[in-house]
């Protein structure tokens, strides 16, 4: 029997592999929106125990890692097409917002976190006061 191998199909299974698809991302899904003075981001991450998440900020880059274990090896593995081990991804947050006020939370397999819009980037009004109409004459 005589069997044809396509290189670029074995490429492009491998890539799909590493990098994901459309249908099945390698890396978290995320949503982000703003919601008046508040940034909202959600990440999936189903499967995940809530201790293996940790976030970091660092320079205006929020640092999600999380980690799904991989079975005791007293199991059989029938099928694994869940990714496991270590996720991470990195957000660049602007400078418009308030780094030291993130609250996150977990629940039913979404991470979700809150940004809040710093004080000193959101609108103010600027009062004009009236200016006085003392002229002082400059003398030699």
């Amino acid at each position: 029997m005589l069997m044809r191998t396509d290189p670029f199909k074995e490429l492009d299974r491998l890539t799909q592999q590493v990098f994901g698809t459309a249908a099945r991302p390698a890396t978290m899904p995320m949503d982000a929106w703003r919601e008046g003075d508040e940034f909202h981001i959600e990440l999936d991450l189903p499967g995940i125990n809530r201790d293996s998440i940790e976030l970091d900020v660092e320079r205006n880059v929020l640092t999600i890692r999380a980690e799904r274990s991989v079975p005791e090896a007293t199991n059989e593995l029938v099928a694994a097409e869940r990714p496991r081990g270590v996720f991470s991804r990195q957000i660049m947050l602007g400078d418009s917002l308030d780094l030291d006020r993130i609250d996150a939370t977990y629940d039913s397999g979404v991470l979700a976190l809150t940004v809040p819009v710093a004080e000193k980037a959101k609108p103010r009004r600027i009062e004009v006061r009236e200016g006085s109409s003392d002229q002082a004459a400059i003398s030699a």
